[in-house]
């Protein structure tokens, strides 16, 4: 007797089979598949689970109403795309339609180009798929999927940024309160715990040498002087002249304002382990509101009561930054059909300015620069598909909108330190996602960012000040947590 899961497989992969004679075309096959798909996770079609087909949307970036290939409330949208589709451009129009879907808004997404499932939880996760699975994977990574059972098993993730940020972000606020405990100074343990979670970012976005941190704590935790070799990374890590030799030969200069004011803590085995731990990380997935998580971690709890902060997901974020800053300059881009007018544009985006005046740990201006980016590569993307080889020269691959163009006010002095990193930060990580993202591969576009080193120097950007009572930068637009 065959076991269920042999049975699901068995199914899945009869599935597979189909599609794989099919032509991929969304307009003639997407509503096949759709109920193939439903077959294969044990419902006898798409209309008997009780989803709906060509499902009528109001995408709040246009004038027009949309149509979501199919919607099963609670559970899922999913939104096909023909075969050899590049699936990151049209994140957006499902990101759309997924707001637009009130009261019934779906826990899960998913965009889907006959061969591949790219699965997101906007709830959670909005820069990257929650988990990604080939056509072929789908017999044995069904489980990405299981919501789509009539039963509705935890489906399991492979691509969880949410929780790779907690873990680390758990990890990491342990040693800061072991720092408070022993009797160090508030402001001298959240500076040393900020450089910490740099190195740690730098690390595993090649800004340091492959490992460089990590050995340094490996070290520690063998008996070696943390106050040496931490406190010595971060000398050099501020020092604008790079080491002619010596350990710290190939560590390049950060600068930042952050790096200003190195005071090294000996740290003791056990908070070197901790350390070690929470650099073993993959902090290459840990999504930037990691600040505002240790943020709030790094506050006794009646302060953070007193100040009302608290942490804001990206979902709630978007809601501002959409309306403010990303249909607005949509519509621009959308209208712009002559090189002239693009060229305009172009320069225009690196003159926009933007203002949180309660910035809290920087989450917003950090989505609304990693969106500025991704409206700056529009408009190059819409050159360098319309013009000819002097214009897509003259364009070129790399964006120059800069994180001094953004600016806060915050009235706690930590926050305004993690919102300077978190900013410092953005532009290397947003280099990271935009090099696979739905610009860059529509035309395998080279798509770099002005140098990531040294970071920027917020200092004058990002401000400790009471937002009532100071005087507030001339910006085009203003953001924040209503």
């Amino acid at each position: 007797m065959k076991s269920k899961e042999t049975e699901v497989v068995e199914r899945i992969q009869k599935f597979v089979d189909y599609v794989q004679l099919l032509e991929g075309n969304e307009k003639g096959e997407a509503q096949v598949y759709c109920d193939r798909l439903f077959q294969a996770f044990g419902h006898s079609g798409y209309k008997e689970a009780g989803a709906t087909l060509e499902f009528l949307v109001q995408r709040r970036s246009k004038k027009r109403k949309g149509f979501a290939d199919l919607f099963w409330p609670p559970r899922v949208l999913i939104e096909m795309k023909s075969r050899k589709e590049h699936l990151e451009k049209h994140y957006r129009q499902a990101f759309e339609y997924w707001i637009g879907l009130v009261p019934d808004r779906p826990r899960y997404v998913v965009l889907c180009n006959f061969d591949e499932f790219w699965v997101y939880d906007f709830n959670t996760q909005l820069d990257s798929p929650i988990d990604s699975v080939s056509l072929e994977e789908l017999p044995h990574r069904f489980t990405a999927l299981n919501f789509l059972f009539p039963h509705d098993p935890p489906p399991l993730f492979g691509n969880d940024k949410v929780k790779v940020t907690r873990e680390a972000t758990a990890k990491v606020a342990r040693v800061f309160h072991t720092l408070i405990d022993r009797g160090e100074s508030r402001e001298i343990a959240q500076r040393f715990i900020l450089q910490c979670v740099v190195a740690m970012f730098a690390e595993d976005f090649h800004l340091l040498p492959a490992g460089f941190f990590t050995q340094l704590l490996t070290d520690c935790v063998e008996g070696e002087s943390a106050y040496d070799l931490i406190g010595g990374l971060f000398r050099q890590m501020s020092d604008a002249r790079q080491a002619r030799g010596g350990r710290y030969q190939n560590v390049p200069c950060f600068n930042g304002g952050l790096f200003d004011t190195i005071e090294p803590l000996e740290l003791d085995r056990a908070e070197c382990q901790l350390l070690l731990d929470a650099s073993q990380e993959q902090w290459s997935s840990v999504a930037p509101p990691i600040f505002g998580t240790l943020f709030q971690n790094s506050m006794d709890q009646d302060r953070r009561h007193t100040l009302g902060a608290h942490f804001t997901h990206e979902v709630d974020i978007q809601k501002v930054i959409l309306p403010t800053i990303v249909i607005p300059w949509q519509e621009k881009i959308e209208s712009a059909n002559t090189l002239r007018e693009l060229e305009s544009l172009a320069q225009e985006i690196l003159r926009f300015r933007v203002l949180d005046p309660a910035c809290g740990s920087g989450n917003f201006l950090y989505i609304a620069y990693r969106e500025l980016v991704h409206l700056e590569m529009e408009i190059l993307q819409k050159i360098h598909e319309n013009f000819g080889e002097r214009a897509r020269r003259s364009a070129g691959t790399r964006s120059l909108v800069r994180t001094t163009q953004f600016y806060g006010i915050d009235s706690d002095s930590f926050a305004v330190e993690l919102a300077k990193v978190t900013l410092m930060l953005a532009k290397r990580i947003a280099l990271a996602e935009t090099r696979e993202s739905r610009f860059a591969s529509q035309q395998d576009l080279p798509f770099e960012l002005e140098n990531s080193l040294p970071l920027d120097n917020l200092d004058n950007n990002i401000v400790t000040n009471d937002a009532l009572f100071c005087e507030w930068p001339q910006t085009n637009v203003i953001i924040g947590n209503p």
